[in-house]
């Protein structure tokens, strides 16, 4: 596994994977072909940074398939559909699926380059934001169980003294709770930590979709 981007492109057609690799290389980034998605799912690592480029037509598991076997395997790769002219329709439902978007053969290179850029970006981003909600969801294991109590309530917009209140403490000891979680989730306001459990919570969310979206397909 390496941090450098790679582009993966997946045809059966020699020449056009030939071409995209080319393609790829002459602006610096790193290219893998393959001539099926399943060579392409035997070699990949998820934890690899990069896009797919792949043609709708392929022998055995077409570009469809797959989409389908990447989601079960919670593998959200951005991906771009190459498809041909009759392939239209079967593009437009893998767009509705979760592809960025797909590129009608004979495509322009300049359009190619760009999909790319965005797809590499996107990737950049949603890896970005895993590492984020990794490091919220570690700091929060730290939390005792009474610190996640004062957390909910500072999220609620509880002053100290409700919190005291409500969970039978004294003022101080509420102040003191307060300063450990605030330490311990690295902010420094009851806002701060109302977004970084928001972006946990959220995290949480996508992370049961997707076992139901798998759990849907098996």
């Amino acid at each position: 596994m390496t941090d450098e981007q790679c582009v993966f492109i997946v045809d059966d057609d020699d020449a056009v994977r030939d071409a995209l690799g080319m393609l790829v290389r002459s602006i610096k980034l790193k290219a893998r072909e393959f001539a099926s998605a399943e060579e392409f799912l035997d070699a990949y690592d998820p934890d690899q940074p990069g896009c797919l480029i792949t043609d709708v037509c392929l022998p055995g598991t077409d570009g469809l398939g797959l989409q389908k076997i990447l989601k079960e395997r919670n593998i959200s790769i951005p991906m771009i559909v190459i498809s041909g002219h009759g392939d239209i329709p079967m593009s437009v439902h893998m767009v509705r699926e979760g592809a960025l978007d797909f590129l009608e053969k004979p495509f322009k290179n300049h359009h190619v380059l760009q999909r790319i850029k965005e797809a590499l970006h996107h990737d950049a981003r949603r890896r970005e934001q895993a590492r984020s909600t990794a490091d919220i969801r570690e700091r929060y294991t730290r939390l005792t169980p009474r610190e996640r109590q004062v957390a909910d309530l500072l999220v609620e917009g509880a002053p100290n003294k409700v919190i005291a209140s409500r969970l039978n403490l004294s003022t101080r000891t509420v102040e003191a709770h307060r300063a450990t979680v605030m330490r311990k989730m690295g902010v420094r306001s009851a806002p701060a930590l109302t977004l970084r459990l928001m972006q946990l919570a959220e995290g949480a969310a996508d992370a049961i979709g997707n076992t139901d979206v798998a759990a849907t397909q098996t």
